[in-house]
């Protein structure tokens, strides 16, 4: 792509990453010459108080185009599939949100603040990581740094944004059915009633009995890192938050480090928000209401394995539609224009 003072842009879906992926390219003064947004039908949206034409996705659209971002959550997944190699095939790059490219050999898998050099070797394709990896990612890159990480035990507590907006929906009514006495019904986003519940499947079940969205973070994490000898069993949790996945995170490392070092080296660290005060009043850590519409990753309960010298817990927060997909994608964006 040739250096330009201002870019083309399209935004592929109007679901509730492609309307962040606005809200995003608008605050952060992307250089945008020309914006298309394309969705399956034609319709005008309002976006922070601006009004976009949202147009009907067709090939010839993507023509003049420089940069392409599929949000990747509007509706049936395919998008990518159908238009993602066209879009690539006429000199667009496209910056992926979905799942369909993240394991292809050929794709560089990108967290801007972790491995920015691989957009270098990208033909036309880039991919955003699942958003619980992102997240994951951006907290342990510093300290696999630091000291290589072995092992990764994580749970992750999953909004219901990551489904989409009719998953939000869900909640709500279930929410107020429930306070107004009525009975709970229509279980469609998710199989079992989502409202003061916590549902540890996501995605289908697969291989051992993990689910997709587990081995996501497996392999995901191994090509980002460029390291597939770390070990890391994961368990993802949906449960009744409307933004930001938590995650609760235990490491080995290969040597011991202290509390004091890796707090200094996340501090340190592009993107990441130390909050970790437990002697504050009250106790100071993240929580989903504390990132819900901010741009970090926030870590605290930052504590030793009391049987393992090397063993590290952590807890890691972060607004899984902003960082987790629209922010990551558009500041792979920016790393490519720079």
């Amino acid at each position: 792509m040739n250096k330009k003072e201002r870019y083309n842009v399209a935004v592929v879906g109007v679901g509730a990453v492609g309307i962040e992926m606005l809200k995003v390219l608008h605050q952060r003064k992307f250089p945008v010459d020309k914006l298309v947004v394309l969705a399956r039908s034609e319709r005008d949206i309002t976006v922070e108080g601006n009004t976009y034409s949202v147009k009907a996705i067709s090939e010839e659209l993507f023509d003049g185009m420089d940069i392409a971002l599929f949000a990747g959550t509007e509706g049936e997944k395919g998008a990518a599939v159908t238009f993602g190699k066209v879009a690539a095939g006429r000199g667009v790059v496209v910056i992926d949100n979905g799942n369909d490219f993240r394991m292809d050999p050929e794709v560089p898998l990108i967290i801007p603040e972790v491995n920015p050099e691989d957009i270098e070797w990208h033909k036309n394709i880039i991919a955003n990581p699942n958003c619980s990896t992102i997240q994951m990612v951006v907290a342990l890159a510093p300290i696999h740094k630091l000291a290589k990480i072995r092992r990764i035990i994580v749970s992750t507590y999953q909004s219901v944004s990551g489904t989409g907006r009719a998953a939000i929906g869900e909640l709500k009514k279930q929410v107020q059915d429930y306070t107004n006495g009525k009975e709970i019904t229509g279980f469609d986003a998710y199989p079992y009633q989502i409202a003061f519940n916590a549902i540890p499947h996501i995605g289908s079940f697969g291989e051992l009995g993990y689910t997709t969205e587990e081995w996501k973070m497996v392999k995901e994490t191994h090509k980002i890192l460029h390291d597939d000898t770390i070990e890391i069993t994961a368990t993802t949790v949906r449960i009744p938050v409307f933004y930001a996945h938590s995650e609760s995170i235990y490491i080995e490392t290969e040597r011991e480090v202290s509390i004091k070092e890796i707090t200094y080296v996340l501090k340190d660290a592009q993107g990441i928000s130390v909050v970790d005060d437990i002697s504050a009043d009250p106790p100071q850590y993240p929580m989903p209401l504390l990132a819900e519409g901010k741009d970090d990753t926030y870590v605290g309960r930052i504590r030793r394995d009391p049987f393992k010298k090397n063993g590290i817990n952590m807890w890691v927060v972060s607004d899984n539609i902003r960082k987790g997909a629209a922010l990551n994608a558009v500041q792979i964006a920016e790393e490519l224009i720079r």
